[in-house]
């Protein structure tokens, strides 16, 4: 068994959360975050369900983050700069530095050069490369179709034309570039927080997250850090990304998330960002540190051949509880609440739910009764940050003592 690692410091922006008391307020309450798609992120004419092309999506509903201003100069960062740049990297050094406070190391010394970082996070198109692909490309070919189309107009309107488009998407330059190279947000968030440990990002797909606390609480139990702030970040809500979930028929028809029902069509996609402040558990209560709750194990599979890409397989689940447990050193059935996957697909929840029957094993007369649940049923699949909402969820479940609701479940 490894060492206990105590969670000592949380904070988030989810859909309908701008924060981790809100959060707490929603999950505590059954509150459902999920709305039609806001005009700002794309526009209505993509919502077609009649139509089968890539450019058309018969879903419009899903888990979106409000406007929430970011302090460009409370971080040193230019407001110039902070214009251009892609959001998860102002918004992650936002919750990083709001999780480190709420573990009251904002206003204390801790071991700052061994605090390591480490997010998990998609290669997706953000708001910032999107912009970006548009100033230097899609500018360039409305130039040249409007050659094409138009011979008769001159070079002067062309590029007139080119010019008001591309004003239209905001300052690009020197000043902004360095805000767009996706796997620099650990670094910036280490640079501006003044951490010396490892900076760095992972991409596990929706495991991403939770493979960062893997790394984590890893460099915890060997040593090589003393402290670790551990966030997951998904924070794409492109045309694109929502096209290919369309054309995998994987978005749900009636526009509901409903994990582990019997009505379940498919999900809703989510974003959202969330941060975790981890120490050994011996540390933790030596610093008097609120705790939250405490880390036993963690377990990592992938299900070989059994499985194609789109279908899950239980067998490679069961060897992810089946390593957990071990490392965690606790008999399964003891377990009180189980935070699950629960995307509202129905393949996908009748191969976990078939993992949870054969880990478990039946409920016999005088064992405890756990409670299963899905934060995606409030926020939608927050994809590379699903893992860390249902982390803070289960960690605050712990901490207050109360088990949460999961909604839209009628008929499971």
């Amino acid at each position: 068994m490894g060492q206990d690692i105590a969670i000592v410091g949380m904070d988030c922006m989810f859909p309908g959360a701008p924060n981790l008391d809100a959060f707490w307020a929603n999950l505590r309450d059954g509150f459902d975050a999920i709305t039609n798609v806001p005009k700002e992120r794309w526009e209505p004419i993509f919502y077609d369900p009649s139509s089968n092309a890539a450019d058309r999506f018969y879903c419009r509903r899903g888990g979106f983050l409000s406007e929430s201003g970011f302090h460009a100069l409370d971080f040193g960062v230019m407001p110039v700069a902070a214009a251009g740049a892609e959001p998860d990297q102002l918004l992650g050094l936002q919750v990083a530095h709001r999780a480190l406070a709420d573990a009251g190391l904002t206003e204390t010394a801790f071991p700052r050069e061994r605090t390591t970082v480490v997010l998990g996070r998609g290669n997706y198109i953000g708001a910032g490369l999107n912009r970006l692909e548009q100033h230097v490309r899609t500018a360039e070919q409305i130039a040249t179709t409007l050659r094409d189309v138009l011979p008769s107009l001159g070079e002067d309107d062309i590029q007139r034309v080119k010019k008001e488009f591309q004003g239209k998407l905001g300052a690009y330059g020197p000043d902004t570039a360095i805000g767009l190279v996706p796997n620099l947000c650990a670094s910036r968030i280490a640079n501006r927080l003044d951490l010396g440990g490892s900076a760095y990002t992972v991409d596990g797909a929706c495991a991403s997250s939770l493979l960062a606390l893997d790394h984590s609480v890893r460099d915890l139990r060997s040593g090589r850090a003393d402290v670790a702030l551990v966030g997951g970040i998904h924070l794409s809500h492109d045309v694109a990304f929502w096209s290919v979930f369309c054309q995998l028929g994987a978005l749900s028809r009636s526009e509901q998330i409903r994990p582990f029902s019997a009505d379940a069509d498919g999900i809703l996609i989510g974003e959202g960002l969330g941060f975790v402040v981890l120490r050994r558990l011996e540390d933790a209560v030596e610093a008097g540190q609120r705790i939250y709750a405490v880390i036993r194990g963690v377990g990592i599979s992938s299900d070989g051949r059994s499985a194609s890409l789109m279908s899950p397989s239980s067998s490679g689940q069961l060897l992810a509880l089946e390593r957990a447990w071990e490392s965690a050193q606790l008999d399964p059935k003891t377990v009180g609440v189980v935070e699950a996957h629960g995307t509202g697909t129905p393949v996908g929840d009748a191969v976990e739910l078939e993992t949870l029957r054969a880990f478990f094993g039946p409920v016999r007369e005088g064992d405890i009764r756990g409670t299963l649940g899905s934060v995606k049923s409030m926020i939608g699949h927050a994809m590379p940050a699903s893992g860390m909402a249902s982390l803070i969820k289960t960690a605050l479940s712990i901490y207050h003592k109360t088990r949460l609701p999961s909604l839209h479940c009628e008929s499971p």
